[in-house]
């Protein structure tokens, strides 16, 4: 398996022989408006160029429709009969944008030999929460790979400790930027929450993203490099820089 970091929450992933982009945001630096005061977003460039980036995609996954994690660059330069899977609720915006092959996983599907299986998640905390509901995240298995647990946007809680306890993955792919909207608590993982994840899942190796690329993620790679350095788990964590490819 391979992941490899495009910006904030994009991801190409070579997975049981196919490449897969994950929450495509293919929008050029400062063309959407700020989320936190203070500056526009994205905040920025892509490390390629956005033909790169979808060059090759055999298929979409998109955790939720919210700007950074599904663009209008990115639904208007990827290709309508792409196979795109969503949650359920998402699904009538996304036939909306154009596209025709789409696919909402309720509990899972298996396509082309990989099982992709929708996980719950909590984006934030009280009226937050419910305010950017709906969110998922997913859990991907094929033969002869690692299980790789995506959590999406969303905080550390109760049901994201019982996926680590039922699938035991052996990559955790978490959003720890530690967006703030207004005067919300953390509404994705932050430095601590991302270090529990560590001790919650021990075997399990630890890939950060949706970092260092919106104006509302304060939470900078170094400082969590940081952390994670000073509580023993930097042989497990890992924390690309934008473009970065990792193997597994």
């Amino acid at each position: 398996m391979q992941i490899q970091l495009i910006r904030n929450a994009t991801l190409r992933v070579h997975y049981g022989g196919k490449l897969i982009l994950i929450d495509p945001d293919l929008g050029d630096k400062h063309t959407r408006d700020p989320l936190a005061g203070q500056s526009r977003n994205p905040t920025v460039d892509l490390p390629i160029s956005a033909i790169q980036v979808i060059d090759g995609i055999e298929m979409v996954l998109v955790s939720h429709l919210h700007q950074d994690h599904f663009d209008a660059a990115a639904q208007e330069m990827l290709q309508k009969d792409l196979p795109l899977f969503c949650q359920p609720e998402d699904e009538p915006t996304i036939r909306e944008y154009g596209f025709a092959a789409v696919h909402p996983i309720d509990q899972n599907v298996i396509w082309e030999g990989i099982t992709i299986a929708r996980t719950p998640a909590q984006h934030g905390s009280g009226v937050w929460a419910e305010r950017l509901a709906p969110v998922s995240g997913f859990v991907f298995k094929a033969d002869g790979e690692p299980t790789l647990y995506w959590t999406g946007d969303t905080i550390y809680y109760p049901a994201v400790k019982y996926v680590f306890d039922e699938v035991i993955p052996d990559v955790i792919v978490t959003h720890s930027g530690g967006a703030q909207l207004g005067e919300s608590r953390p509404i994705i993982m932050d430095i601590e929450q991302t270090l529990i994840v560590c001790n919650a899942a021990p075997r399990a190796k630890v890939v950060a993203v949706h970092l260092e690329a919106l104006d509302h993620c304060p939470v900078e790679r170094a400082e969590l490099e940081a952390a994670a350095q000073g509580s023993g788990f930097m042989d497990r964590v890992f924390i690309p820089v934008d473009g970065e490819m990792l193997t597994f």
